[in-house]
């Protein structure tokens, strides 16, 4: 399989510049490192292009930030190269992430096992349940039953990302929210286990996607906003199971 590592960095964002030298140095293949989308440098006409609100269902109950629309794009800039450069996939990590000891040996068997069509999650925390795909040793690859957040690290193959350029023409939720619906994108989503990455945004700085210092209404109006959105999600997941691999 002919494959690169695309690390994900917001060029400002200086205080991460140690960690993407890290992965560069650390990462099995070679890498490449991707400008993400400033946020702070995204004009109206650019978001009015890409984003929807209330393009899908089950609806999202929030606005996007500009920050979640920039990083939406920078993932799809990622994608694209995968398109550009050949591949037949390519591991996608965001610059706030550290591979752990077992992370090698799980890439490896994941370039084994996962297809060009597979996008293929390294997740943050052991939440995804699932019938195995493959296994080697500790390392397995799964079907979720559900899909969790989070977008820290995962492999991508050329068809998929075509598939998900295709379908985020436009937009109206974040790019993990996107990925969960599998029954409207079509992608094959895989998981990993076990946990081999793990975020270090506080050690760098903290994020620069989510709003910090968040007022309590806003705090819990977007709870309740959340709770009511997994809910419905949950629902969606379950109506459109029979798509998924049992």
């Amino acid at each position: 399989m002919k494959a690169e590592a695309f690390v994900i960095h917001l060029a400002r964002a200086q205080g991460r510049a140690p960690q993407v030298e890290r992965l560069c140095k650390t990462l099995p293949m070679p890498v490449t490192v991707i400008n993400a989308i400033d946020a702070e440098t995204l004009s109206d006409q650019e978001i009015a292009r890409v984003y929807r609100p209330g393009l899908h269902r089950p609806h999202y109950p929030f606005s996007l930030r500009r920050t979640e629309i920039a990083c939406f794009l920078s993932h799809r800039r990622a994608w694209q190269m995968i398109l550009d450069r050949g591949l037949d996939a390519a591991l996608i990590i965001e610059d706030d992430v550290e591979p752990m000891p077992e992370f090698q040996g799980l890439l490896q068997h994941a370039l084994t096992s996962a297809g060009r069509g597979d996008f293929l999650r390294f997740p943050k925390k052991a939440r995804e349940r699932g019938p195995t795909m493959a296994e080697e040793g500790p390392a397995r690859i799964f079907v979720p039953r559900s899909v969790a957040l989070g977008m820290q690290a995962q492999l991508v193959g050329r068809d998929a990302a075509g598939e998900l350029l295709a379908f985020t023409r436009e937009f109206d939720r974040p790019v993990d929210t996107i990925i969960q619906m599998r029954w409207l994108h079509g992608v094959s989503i895989l998981s990993s286990s076990p946990v081999a990455v793990r975020e270090v945004a506080a050690e760098l700085g903290g994020t620069t996607v989510q709003k910090k210092n968040k007022r309590l209404g806003e705090t819990l109006r977007r709870e309740v906003g959340r709770a009511y959105y997994r809910l419905a999600l949950q629902g969606f997941n379950k109506l459109h199971s029979r798509s998924v691999r049992n």
